[in-house]
């Protein structure tokens, strides 16, 4: 389908989708959340794709937080219903059973922040800053950030970020845990492709295992966590992709997996 505010493009089994709104810093409006909610369903849909990579245009941003001529006259209600809203799509990016990267190439605030949080992986370049400057005016968070960020760099590190709405380098990014790699500016997308290869050389569905288990996982006790692994673990053990990685394994070769 045709977007307005994104672009979308697939190689080599992996998805590309840019936010394109460059001009606005690549700020989310309701336009974008909701074109980004019909990607990422198009793209769970869509067998030939299994990895996601998500940037911004131009050299400046990645997202720079929610679009503020939206935000300065929505009503209590609104502001609600525009809240979950974005969390909705934003839990389809993590839910995605197929490996998603943030490919953050510049200022990362905001929803901006919380919608790299909402990835799998977070690649930075080192002209990156991330930051949730809500506070600044007079609202917090809406689309995430008070649940992942504390998960991500722990309460103390994100109650400062999210008290002050301060902003960090790419280089404190990685420190506290928010970011998985800084790489240069023109390595960025390289990196992140090459990453991703990575995963996608792997057997898919242990890929799709081992994301649901950590997904679903995260919100159990230990013991129902430690169940769910072992129902993925024996699942796994009746796949075609199980026996030939076995059998590559043995005879040292590169497996070769069908996804079945």
């Amino acid at each position: 389908m045709a977007y307005t505010t994104l672009q979308l493009t697939t190689q080599d089994a992996i998805a590309t989708v840019t936010v394109n709104r460059p001009d606005k810093l690549n700020a989310l409006n309701t336009t974008v959340i909701e074109e980004l909610g019909q990607a990422i369903a198009a793209l769970e849909r869509d067998s030939a794709v299994r990895g996601v990579i998500l940037t911004g245009a131009g050299p400046k941003a990645f997202v720079a937080g929610a679009d503020i001529s939206e935000l300065a006259s929505q009503s209590p209600l609104e502001g609600k219903a525009r809240s979950l809203a974005g969390q909705a799509v934003f839990r389809r990016f993590e839910a995605l059973r197929k490996p998603v990267i943030a490919a953050v190439n510049g200022f990362c605030l905001g929803g901006g922040c919380e919608l790299a949080m909402a990835c799998h992986l977070r690649i930075a370049s080192d002209t990156a800053r991330f930051g949730q400057p809500e506070v600044k005016l007079g609202i917090g968070p809406g689309y995430g950030g008070t649940v992942r960020l504390p998960r991500l760099v722990g309460r103390g590190r994100a109650l400062e970020l999210l008290l002050t709405g301060g902003m960090i380098d790419a280089a404190e990014a990685w420190r506290i845990g928010l970011v998985n790699r800084v790489v240069p500016a023109e390595r960025l997308l390289p990196e992140a492709t090459a990453l991703l290869g990575q995963m996608l050389a792997m057997g898919p569905l242990a890929v799709a295992a081992v994301l649901e288990a950590v997904d679903a996982g995260f919100e159990m006790p230990q013991a129902e966590a430690l169940l769910l692994e072992a129902n993925h673990f024996g699942l796994l053990s009746a796949t075609a992709d199980m026996r030939e990685g076995m059998a590559a394994f043995l005879a040292k070769r590169t497996p070769r997996f069908e996804g079945r």
